[in-house]
């Protein structure tokens, strides 16, 4: 039986052939590739500096953290060091495409399950996050904002001023969603004890994010390996105990408040002083390679590239978190039932753009 590529619980072009009997499956295939764009191929074919547009493509719902791993994966190959202004700025901005992008994920994982009402108000809330970032980079999607060596542009006149507001906004909204879904009875049936992973099995499967501390690994790259300034900001790492459905949604819904936490001391800190290094017109990093990744809402975000002292990549890699986590998605769903599919899938979180890549 095909599930996908059009059905909207797939949250993507997902195609995936499902063999059942009765309504208990048997097998899952994933069948990837209707969104493939070539994304790795084409760094080979772009300037350092032209092929930041496309990665706001990856994760159209983390373009901030796209934009800031190809950034600080140039930074490195060139040893350029980034004006501490323009560092806070970063680390607002993703915080804040954190946000933004786990309200999406509580939204429509609600409506998975047949909760409408929760959809429409992370919609609301999401909404005043895009129009801050229009504020800022003038786009709402594909944000583009980064740039190697800093960012765009410096913060307009209020604007973190307006971001502090949001952050007093958005904690009562949240009690809402918490009465609406959390602590929904309903929810909580249809999600608790769906489609467990131990700790063993998340490493055994190289999963990161909310996939793999919902199973109450305690893992987060801004800790491990920081970048930017989180070594300079408090925040806790949001863990489960079951490694279920319901405890990979519980890791990012609080994973909101500590994204919070994380935009006010940013706030708190941020210096004035430029926004952007001093950086050559023609970027030619010296030849070598690196690896660097970020922390994105849906796990360890990768980027493996090679230099041979020309404008351009001559090799680059993408670690692309929703890829990897949807790869354990046929043991999880095999025995459950059919309706369980949905649950399961859901939970994962992926973005079918970085999926294929």
């Amino acid at each position: 039986m095909n599930m996908g590529p059009q059905h909207p619980s797939t949250h993507g072009v997902l195609r995936v052939m499902l063999t059942v009997d009765g309504e208990w499956i048997r097998a899952a295939d994933p069948d990837l590739g209707y969104l493939h764009r070539s994304f790795e191929k084409m760094a080979e074919l772009r300037t350092y500096v032209n092929y930041l547009p496309l990665t706001d493509r990856w994760d159209y719902l983390d373009a901030m953290g796209n934009n800031l791993v190809y950034a600080e994966t140039v930074e490195k190959l060139m040893d350029l060091e980034v004006p501490p202004r323009a560092h806070y700025l970063r680390m607002i901005v993703c915080e804040l495409n954190r946000i933004a992008s786990h309200l999406v994920f509580i939204g429509t994982f609600g409506l998975d399950v047949g909760a409408n009402t929760p959809f429409m108000y992370c919609f609301r809330d999401r909404e005043r996050i895009l129009d801050l970032f229009e504020a800022i980079c003038g786009a709402r999607l594909t944000y583009s904002y980064m740039r190697i060596g800093g960012v765009a542009c410096d913060a307009p006149d209020g604007w973190l001023e307006q971001v502090r507001d949001f952050c007093d906004y958005l904690p009562p909204k949240l009690e809402e969603l918490d009465d609406l879904l959390t602590g929904n009875q309903i929810f909580v049936v249809r999600t608790r004890n769906i489609g467990v992973i131990t700790p063993e099995q998340a490493i055994e499967w190289g999963l990161s994010g909310p996939m793999l501390r919902g199973s109450g690994v305690k893992w987060d790259v801004r800790k491990e390996y920081p970048y930017a300034l989180y070594s300079e900001v408090e925040f806790d790492v949001p863990v489960g105990t079951r490694g279920d459905a319901y405890d990979r949604y519980c890791v990012r819904r609080r994973e909101i408040d500590e994204s919070l936490k994380i935009i006010r001391q940013c706030l708190d800190k941020i210096p004035e002083g430029d926004v952007m290094a001093k950086v050559p017109k023609i970027i030619r990093p010296k030849a070598g390679e690196v690896y660097h990744s970020v922390e994105t809402p849906r796990g360890e975000l990768g980027l493996y590239m090679v230099s041979d002292g020309s404008d351009k990549p001559y090799r680059m890699k993408i670690r692309r978190p929703s890829f990897v986590n949807l790869s354990i998605f046929p043991e999880l769903v095999r025995d459950w039932k059919v309706a369980d599919v949905v649950v399961i899938l859901g939970s994962i979180d992926i973005v079918m753009g970085e999926v294929d890549g």
